[in-house]
């Protein structure tokens, strides 16, 4: 099991970095909402990880806290919810907004998320209630801070690369292409990262 990386940042391609320990690159799949706060390229990260293995393919998950990693653990174990939706999950919110969200039944912001329909909604908030109550509250009293990243360096890749890699990270978080081509339309400005962008598109996704 690799429960933890210590290493170089190699490329970060959202929703997906590779970072390198010893020589090797580890490809992992981040949460937005822990993406954000990697270091630039070239510089060190600590990431935790989950590690999956399947039949075709060993694929690793990474967060910044314990606390993010244990409710991707949870939310995996509901009944419905693979990684890949338990990663579009907590994209599209952090980890203290959506324990908020199911301890008071909000199932309209829920079925704003990719893939999540009215029914999963109603089985994230009856499943999660219980298994929150063995966080002893920790996650409703974290704060993330997803703005401290300096946005006075703007990347130098042309405003049409921007989009269609925020395009990319929206289909990778489980949002059809045409629908995430709107989002992208909506909240696009001039001098965007794509990190803000994504950020941005997710947050008016809600």
């Amino acid at each position: 099991m690799i429960g933890r990386l210590r290493g170089i940042i190699i490329e970060k391609q959202p929703p997906e970095v590779l970072i390198e320990v010893n020589g090797i690159g580890y490809e992992v799949s981040m949460p937005m909402t822990c993406f954000y706060e990697l270091p630039d390229n070239g510089q060190e990260a600590i990431i935790l990880t989950h590690f999956i293995v399947r039949e075709d393919a060993q694929l690793l998950y990474g967060f910044n806290s314990q606390q993010e990693r244990r409710l991707f653990r949870e939310l995996i174990k509901v009944n419905g919810v693979g990684p890949k939706l338990a990663l579009a999950i907590l994209s599209g919110m952090s980890a203290t907004q959506f324990v908020a969200a199911v301890e008071q039944g909000e199932i309209k912001t829920l079925v704003k998320l990719p893939g999540v329909g009215m029914k999963t909604a109603e089985r994230l908030i009856v499943e999660m209630k219980d298994r929150f109550k063995n966080f002893g509250g920790e996650l409703l009293n974290q704060t993330i801070p997803h703005d401290s990243k300096d946005q006075s360096v703007l990347s130098l890749r042309t405003s049409s690369q921007i989009e269609s890699e925020a395009i990319s990270a929206l289909v990778a978080l489980g949002y059809k292409p045409p629908e995430a081509s709107r989002i992208i339309s909506k909240v696009i400005k001039p001098d965007m990262d794509s990190e803000t962008l994504i950020k941005e598109a997710l947050k008016s996704a809600l």
